[in-house]
């Protein structure tokens, strides 16, 4: 990545290239557990992954960290505007993304009521700190599908999010910024 211009841009734009997000992310600063605690609110970083847009038509609110041991990985909104926490569903997982995604929200009733059948309290993933891209930072492991969230710094209150899915070759790019 060539300037910080660059970095704002993309992440204004919501868009960029798979190349040029790795570029960006191998540019950030790792963040330790400590600064990944709180609440986050995301949004997707579109790089024509199989993933665009399905986080934003299911009404996806972010993630929480209570503590290493303890994270709320899917945060969702439900039609009042209540944050509610979601268990992951490695089979439904595995089912929606054979599905195209609409570049719409034409699925998104389907996708918070299904989102509502999935509610839980209880923590689904932990936090660690792994090596990815050769350096080692926050990241998230889910308790039960194949995938490693990793964070690097932006700015204070800002991280960028690679998504690591053993069943997809290609990383997921989102952004989560700290809820204040």
């Amino acid at each position: 990545m060539e300037t910080l211009e660059d970095c704002q841009l993309i992440l204004k734009t919501g868009k960029t290239t798979t190349q040029r997000a790795l570029q960006l992310f191998d540019t950030l600063e790792p963040v330790n557990l400590d600064f990944m605690l709180g609440r986050w609110q995301g949004s997707g970083l579109h790089t024509d992954h199989p993933m665009d847009g399905l986080l934003e038509s299911s009404n996806w609110y972010g993630k929480e960290f209570v503590d290493a041991e303890n994270v709320h990985p899917l945060l969702f909104l439900d039609s009042q505007g209540k944050i509610f926490q979601v268990a992951p569903n490695p089979s439904l997982m595995s089912w929606v993304l054979k599905l195209p995604i609409p570049k719409n929200n034409s699925l998104k009733p389907l996708l918070m009521l299904i989102n509502s059948l999935l509610k839980t309290d209880k923590s689904q993933a932990r936090l660690r700190m792994m090596e990815y891209r050769e350096k080692v930072t926050a990241t998230m492991i889910y308790d039960y599908l194949p995938i490693n969230d990793s964070f690097k710094k932006v700015d204070e209150n800002t991280v960028l999010g690679i998504m690591d899915y053993k069943n997809l070759p290609q990383p997921f790019f989102f952004v989560l910024k700290r809820c204040l």
